[in-house]
């Protein structure tokens, strides 16, 4: 028997299945890896929006976490919604010890509209206990500016950006794109890698409203080529081709902000 190749995601639960633990599940089998999952919090919610939510107590997420490391060989694994700063602490005390491979850190902090979704005091605790922990991080562009503290009007302010954040413990950063304004025609990604090599990556503006779970997606599709053994730079690349072809090959479901497609394949353009 094949050892089959397996992965983790430590996250929240999304009710419609658009995004969170949901949309990395489904990404880890689109790209033909065995996933596993830690909820962290769970929403209620449809495409319309979220209308209540809970966190789950340390001690059940720790339990989690504990009988994933008892019985499975995770290659690579990624963060999602953390929530609070105590689920923070408590995932970093559980990880810290690196059991489950390669750490993609999506840092979920601010949608891709620009709104808050951590309190400042677990924006902090996410900084100073899980960044030097990442071996990757996948801001996207709000959360880059806040986190670097800059407008990123240039290319050169997202390169710079990018250098501050690596020092801040991230060993490779990918700074996502703008893609909340019509009136670009690319979305446009900055790469640097640990040893310093740096690459910009672009794929077409998709003017949809079908695009929940995207920050999801990208980042699970990255731990999933992690895993089945490709340099971090094709992992990205095949990610963000994974991605795109799910935001343009649209599916109707929901009446408003719908989900993007986890059945496409590599071949769709």
């Amino acid at each position: 028997m094949n050892d089959f190749t397996q992965v983790l995601t430590i996250a929240g639960s999304d009710s419609d299945g658009s995004a969170g633990a949901q949309a990395d599940l489904k990404t880890f089998m689109a790209r033909g890896v065995y996933g596993m999952s830690v909820l962290t919090a769970a929403v209620a919610g449809n495409s319309y929006g979220i209308h209540d939510s809970t966190v789950m107590a340390p001690s059940f997420i720790i339990s989690q976490i504990n009988d994933i490391k008892d019985d499975f060989k995770v290659s690579a694994f990624k963060t999602g919604m953390l929530a609070d700063s105590e689920t923070i602490h408590t995932v970093a005390d559980a990880i810290k010890d690196k059991p489950f491979g390669t750490f993609v850190l999506d840092p979920v902090i601010i949608t891709k509209h620009g709104a808050m979704l951590l309190e400042e005091d677990a924006y902090q605790t996410l900084i100073d206990e899980l960044f030097p922990l990442a071996d990757v991080i996948t801001p996207n562009f709000y959360e880059a500016k806040k986190l670097a503290d800059s407008e990123l009007n240039s290319r050169e302010e997202i390169i710079e950006a990018a250098h501050k954040l690596q020092k801040m413990g991230p060993k490779n950063i990918m700074i996502k794109g703008e893609h909340s304004d019509d009136t670009i025609d690319e979305v446009e990604d900055f790469v640097l890698l640990e040893d310093g090599q740096s690459f910009w990556i672009s794929e077409p503006y998709v003017k949809t409203t079908h695009i929940n779970g995207t920050g999801d997606t990208l980042s699970s599709a990255i731990v999933a080529e992690i895993a089945k053994g490709d340099s971090l730079e094709d992992a990205i690349r095949t990610a963000k081709t994974f991605t795109y072809n799910a935001i343009k090959n649209e599916i109707d479901v929901g009446h408003k902000f719908g989900p993007i497609n986890h059945f496409v394949k590599d071949d769709i353009q």
